[in-house]
């Protein structure tokens, strides 16, 4: 059967994650609602490439759909965003070999974080105001800690016996964009929770609350204390995914930007 690769955007606020859940709206659930109605087709395989939580958007999943269809990928795409919510939206359909496959075949995955230090009307869902002055340098020194091959159980639910907490991140970004604080990070994969942790944390370095040393020390063991930092899902993005090893990303910019305060 034809294998397709689907690029997804959506607005995560009102689903409780990607994953399909019994008793749960999802945007798995929606996506595959809308392929049996727009496609007509009530046997097919879908799978994304990333396990979005509750509350936190995409501009770049992938997912990848195999199934019976004679539509051109142009015409799959048309039918199946007819047939979505409007906070969800498929950006491309394209043709994919016979065995990709969204998860297993991602080599990167990387997200991107909105801190804002305004009140914003207009853009609250998309970012996470912190009231506070935040030291932006202290940040930026604290998120080189998490570059390299780490052990991240101080950062997330998941049980180091079920499953390797340890996960390599090839990139960690801060910078201002106005009114924004952007946090981006790259890695192989991530575990549940752990980004919006990591933000978590930073923003504490930033206020001066936690130094960097015992940031850097939950790195080589574990801390129940940074589960108290973590950060609101609403200004989390999952923003691409990287199958091609020669793959470069422009520099951060946001989602989201926030128009400039008046002096």
């Amino acid at each position: 059967m034809p294998r397709f690769k689907l690029t997804i955007e959506y607005e995560g606020t009102r689903y409780s994650g990607w994953q399909k859940q019994k008793n749960a709206r999802t945007v798995q659930g929606e996506l595959e609602r809308a392929i049996r109605g727009g496609l007509d087709v009530e046997t097919f395989e879908f799978q994304g490439a990333g396990r979005t939580d509750a509350g936190v958007h995409a501009v770049g999943q992938v997912a990848h759909l195999e199934g019976v269809t004679n539509l051109s990928p142009d015409m799959m795409c048309v039918r199946i965003n007819d047939k979505l919510p409007t906070d969800i939206n498929v950006l491309t359909v394209d043709k994919a070999l016979p065995r990709f496959h969204a998860r297993h075949h991602a080599i990167a995955r990387t997200y991107l974080y909105q801190i804002s230090r305004r009140r914003t009307a207009l853009g609250k869902r998309f970012v996470w105001w912190v009231k506070d002055g935040l030291d932006l340098g202290a940040m930026r020194d604290a998120a080189g800690f998490f570059k390299g091959l780490k052990d991240f159980r101080s950062f997330t639910k998941d049980d180091p016996d079920e499953k390797s907490t340890k996960v390599f991140l090839s990139d960690f970004i801060v910078r201002e964009a106005g009114d924004l604080i952007l946090v981006r990070v790259t890695g192989s994969h991530f575990l549940w929770k752990s980004v919006r942790r990591m933000v978590g944390a930073l923003v504490e370095v930033g206020r001066g609350t936690l130094s960097p040393e015992s940031l850097n020390r939950s790195l080589h063991g574990h801390s129940q204390e940074l589960s108290h930092f973590t950060a609101p899902p609403s200004g989390l993005f999952l923003e691409h995914i990287q199958y091609d090893e020669g793959e470069t990303l422009h520099p951060p910019q946001p989602v989201f930007p926030l128009p400039n305060r008046r002096d």
